[in-house]
C-alpha cells in the first residue's frame, strides 16, 4: 500500500483547522461567559489557577489549537518550497548514492496544489540537464528521480551508449576505468546542454539503441547510471503535470536504518 502523506497532511491541516475555528465561534464565548458569571459571585477577580480551570479547553480544541499551526506551515513549506526525498535506487550513481537525502526545489517549476499537483503559477521550465523529480507516469503515487535529457519538440536517439539531441552527439570524456586492472564500469564525464556531470556505462551491458520524438508538454529523461536506469527509453515520457520539481542538493547520507548519518556528505546536485 503506499502511503500518500500529501493528502493526510492536507487532511490533518483542514480538520484541524476547522475543529479550531469551531472551538473559537461556538464556545470560546461561553468560557469567557461563565468566566465573568463566576468572577461577579465570586466579588471579585479569581486567581490564576482557578481562571485556568474555567476557561479551560476540551481536549480535543486544545489539540487542534496547538497542531494547527504546526501543520499549516509544514504544509506550506512542503506544498510550495522546499520537500525531502530519500534516493532508494542506484539509477543515478554517480550523481546520487543510494540513501542520500536530497532536497527538492518545490516551486521551480511553478507553484502546484498539494495532492491534485495542478500548477497554478508558472514560473520556469525544465532545462536540458536538470535532475527533476516526478511522479512516475505508470503509477503516480510512486516518486522517481531522474535528468532532463529531452525537452518539448526534441529529437533524442541513444545509440552506442551515446545521447543524439537533434541529431548532435553529447559529449562524453572518459575518466575511470572501475576497477582499473579488470574494468566492468566506466566513468564519463558528459555535457548534455550546458550542465556537465558524470555518468556509468557498463561494459557488459547490451547497446539499446532508439529514437523518441518529445511530444509537447513532455520531458525524456534518462539516469545517470545509463545500463542500470527504468526510465524513458522503456516506459515513455514525463508529461509537465507530473512534475514535482527540481533537486538541488544532498544533506545527508543515510544508507541503512543501523549506520549512523553522514551529515558530511552535503554537496549540491548537478
Amino acid at each position: 500500500m503506499n502511503f500518500d502523506f500529501a493528502l493526510i497532511l492536507v487532511l490533518a491541516t483542514f480538520v484541524t483547522g476547522v475543529l479550531w475555528l469551531l472551538d473559537t465561534l461556538l464556545f470560546a464565548g461561553g468560557r469567557k461567559s461563565t468566566l465573568l458569571a463566576a468572577e461577579q459571585a465570586a466579588g471579585g477577580e479569581l486567581p490564576e489557577d482557578v481562571k485556568e480551570t474555567v476557561t479551560r479547553l476540551s481536549w480535543w480544541a486544545d489539540f487542534s489549537k496547538s497542531m494547527f499551526p504546526v501543520l499549516a506551515v509544514v504544509l506550506v513549506v512542503r506544498s510550495f518550497l522546499v520537500e525531502p526525498f530519500q534516493i532508494p535506487s542506484g539509477s543515478m550513481l554517480p550523481t546520487l548514492q543510494i540513501g542520500d537525502f536530497i532536497l527538492v526545489n518545490k516551486y521551480h517549476y511553478g507553484l502546484r496544489l498539494p495532492v491534485v499537483n495542478a500548477k497554478v503559477v508558472p514560473i520556469n521550465d525544465p532545462v536540458r540537464g536538470d535532475v527533476v523529480v516526478f511522479k512516475y507516469p505508470n503509477d503516480p503515487a510512486v516518486n522517481y528521480i531522474k535528468r532532463v535529457v529531452g525537452l518539448p519538440g526534441d529529437v533524442i536517439r541513444y545509440q552506442d551508449k551515446i545521447i543524439y539531441v537533434n541529431g548532435e552527439p553529447q559529449m562524453q570524456d572518459l575518466l575511470a576505468q572501475l576497477p582499473p586492472r579488470a574494468p566492468e564500469i566506466l566513468l564519463y564525464n558528459e555535457k548534455l546542454g550546458d550542465v556537465a556531470h558524470e555518468i556509468y556505462t557498463d561494459i557488459k551491458a547490451p547497446n539499446r539503441s532508439g529514437e523518441w520524438t518529445v511530444p509537447e508538454g513532455q520531458y525524456f529523461v534518462m539516469g545517470d547510471n545509463r545500463d542500470n536506469s527504468n526510465d524513458s527509453r522503456y516506459w515513455g515520457f514525463v508529461p509537465d503535470e507530473l512534475l514535482v520539481g527540481k533537486a538541488f542538493a544532498v544533506w545527508m547520507h543515510w544508507p541503512t536504518f543501523f549506520s549512523v548519518p553522514d551529515v558530511t556528505a552535503m554537496r549540491a546536485i548537478r
